[in-house]
């Protein structure tokens, strides 16, 4: 059965609807309310609906695949190529709709909610630190402005902060001093917040297979575990492990022309987050692995320090694909072989 492609830009209350009736060929395009655009699609015939994947598109591509619609999210950066002329809400629908009938625009696995509820916990963890960053950094520069200089690092803040707030008592008003005490015992706050949001993780975790299959990974702790298979959602929308990396930006970005191709540094595509802390994991390995292996320090011996890592971290994306995929748990010294 062929479904009848229809192209969905989406809003906060207006969405835009475009599609080609296939009974008569007429070019239909309709603004449809958020109240009644759950109700258009309920009464229709089973449908491919393409959708830019961005907020709010998980909700609704979840619910129209429980109606027995076939979605498509696809990245706004593959959809732009499709958008001619001016940028508009009915233009935006039109290049969906054109765009979702392409066999290449790759697509974004449609998460449950259990999944977007682990990643937005690492949201608001990473939300939470970036607070925390910028109340030390406030601190440090108000203190200053008065002379006080610390060294580098929270410990050092720690303590030293006692000893400058009974220095600047007797310098300063009462109401300031009072006020960066607060602002002072405010990191503990968020400290405890932030641990909080970890201890949720790990409870999650340990319920969740998938998690458990790749924690024995070197470098694949709690945060890259939880991540890495929230991120993912199906791992058989991916075609190889090597697809997954390339997906998470860890390969490096190509050019060419007249059969000639260069390589350059890796892409940086895909989901930063997730990258970031297998770069970080891989690096971790290679500071305390005893034995790091014949493969790395074979490596390490022909490429910079900072391109081992992001090796690693590549063949660590691999292996949690592979792992995921599979159903495998993970075995040191695993070799793969080709089926025959």
């Amino acid at each position: 059965m062929k479904l009848t492609p229809v192209g969905v830009d989406i809003a906060k209350q207006v969405f835009q609807v475009h599609w080609v009736d296939p009974q008569t060929g007429e070019v239909v395009s309709w603004q449809i309310r958020r109240a009644t655009f759950l109700s258009h699609f309920a009464n229709r015939a089973p449908c491919l609906i393409g959708m830019e994947a961005c907020g709010g598109s998980q909700h609704w591509a979840r619910h129209l695949e429980q109606m027995g619609h076939q979605v498509k999210l696809m990245p706004g950066q593959a959809v732009k190529a499709f958008v001619s002329g001016n940028k508009s809400d009915v233009a935006d629908a039109r290049a969906i709709w054109t765009a979702v009938q392409q066999s290449g625009v790759r697509s974004v696995t449609v998460k449950t909610e259990s999944q977007q509820a682990v990643l937005a916990l690492h949201r608001m963890r990473q939300q939470l630190i970036r607070f925390r960053t910028m109340q030390i950094n406030g601190l440090r520069g108000l203190l200053t402005e008065y002379g006080e200089v610390m060294a580098v690092g929270r410990a050092a803040l720690n303590r030293a902060m006692a000893d400058v707030l009974a220095r600047l008592e007797a310098r300063l008003p009462t109401m300031l001093v009072d006020t960066l005490r607060e602002q002072w015992q405010r990191l503990d706050v968020l400290d405890e917040q932030i641990a909080r949001i970890e201890r949720r993780l790990s409870d999650w975790m340990k319920e969740e297979r998938a998690c458990r299959q790749i924690a024995d990974i070197p470098g694949v702790g709690l945060l890259t575990a939880t991540a890495a298979v929230a991120t993912m959602g199906d791992p058989k929308a991916f075609h190889s492990g090597r697809e997954f990396a390339a997906w998470l930006g860890l390969v490096p970005r190509q050019t060419g022309t007249g059969g000639r191709i260069r390589l350059h540094g890796i892409s940086k595509r895909g989901d930063v987050y997730l990258r970031t802390l297998l770069i970080h994991g891989a690096r971790s390995v290679l500071a305390r692995a005893k034995e790091p292996g014949p493969w790395l320090e074979q490596l390490g011996r022909r490429r910079p320090h900072n391109v081992v890592i992001v090796a690693l971290a590549n063949k660590m994306a691999r292996t949690i694909w592979a792992l995921l995929a599979h159903g495998r748990t993970y075995e040191k010294g695993y070799v793969s072989t080709r089926a025959a």
